[in-house]
């Protein structure tokens, strides 16, 4: 189940996705925090945020919408009281997702993430639909997008992995942008911007008018999103987007993934991730596949037979 990714070796190919898992020792008394690849942290920016205001999250027709606004404690903050928990935990991979309102914003994390100790990489947030500056911003204009990452680059002391956005015209030109400026893997997709509306109020269901749609309802979408982005770079990829089964994994890593994060399903099942995880352990095994890392880009597009 070991795979290499950016340098860094993964004991099974299945981590939680940013936003969904906290800091990840809010879950250490759930899931085993070994059994996993590894998981991302809640969006860390500059200063601490309070996010946007209730009602923020919503369930939707087999997903959910969210404007959580990116809530969190500020780097300095998360370096202090929440890294040291996670120190003992050295096969599990914490990757840090860095968010800002400015280039600068992102930089400064960065440079602070830098001297702490516990950290595999850093996931750049290029493609949060739920606050007023940055995040989608940067994620929807190549140029922007490779300001951010070049400079990102140049100071961050880990591999730096790049979060796309799904809400442009093609992902695959976006992915190509991103490696080219230096991001050494991507991750993909983030949520589709969505609106759901009250009909009785007639006013929208989510306080910020629109959220983040994601879940099952956005995993065929997400699925062409990877293969595409994966077909046109040579670093590597990993996809998201209404994991739930081991089998929904399997097929992320058929469409060139090197590995997957699962999100939204751990609202409804804390330990969805471990799930997921010792699931594909046993679909490798039944479908005599040696090796996880055997699955990736085995996507056999032919029309014959």
């Amino acid at each position: 189940m070991r795979v290499q990714f950016v340098g860094i070796q993964l004991q099974n190919p299945v981590l939680a996705a940013s936003g969904t898992f906290g800091y990840g020792v809010e879950f250490e008394d759930i899931v085993s925090l070994e059994k996993i690849g590894g998981f991302v942290t809640k969006g860390i920016s500059r200063e601490p945020m309070a996010g946007n205001q209730a009602p923020r999250i919503i369930e939707t027709a087999s997903g959910m919408m969210n404007a959580i606004g990116l809530q969190n404690i500020g780097v300095k903050a998360f370096i202090e009281k929440k890294l040291p928990a996670l120190r003992k935990y050295p096969k599990c991979a914490v990757v840090v997702n860095v968010f800002g309102s400015t280039v600068g914003d992102y930089l400064e994390v960065i440079r602070q993430l830098n001297d702490a100790e516990g950290i595999a990489a850093y996931e750049l947030n290029a493609s949060c639909p739920n606050t007023n500056h940055g995040g989608m911003a940067f994620g929807t204009d190549e140029v922007t997008l490779d300001e951010l990452v070049w400079r990102s680059k140049q100071i961050a002391g880990r591999p730096l992995i790049v979060k796309l956005s799904p809400n442009v015209t093609s992902i695959a030109s976006m992915a190509k942008c991103a490696e080219t400026a230096g991001a050494d893997a991507l991750s993909l997709i983030n949520t589709f911007v969505a609106l759901s509306i009250d009909i009785d109020t007639r006013r929208p269901r989510i306080a910020n008018v629109t959220g983040g749609l994601s879940g099952p309802a956005i995993k065929p979408i997400a699925v062409r999103m990877v293969w595409e982005a994966a077909r046109a770079v040579k670093i590597p990829v990993i996809g998201m987007g209404g994991i739930t089964t081991p089998e929904d994994a399997v097929e992320f890593l058929l469409a060139g993934a090197t590995a997957v994060q699962v999100g939204t399903a751990s609202y409804a099942d804390p330990r969805a991730v471990e799930r997921v995880a010792k699931g594909l352990e046993s679909w490798c095994t039944r479908h005599h596949v040696e090796k996880a890392c055997d699955l990736t880009g085995r996507l056999d597009s032919s029309r014959d037979g």
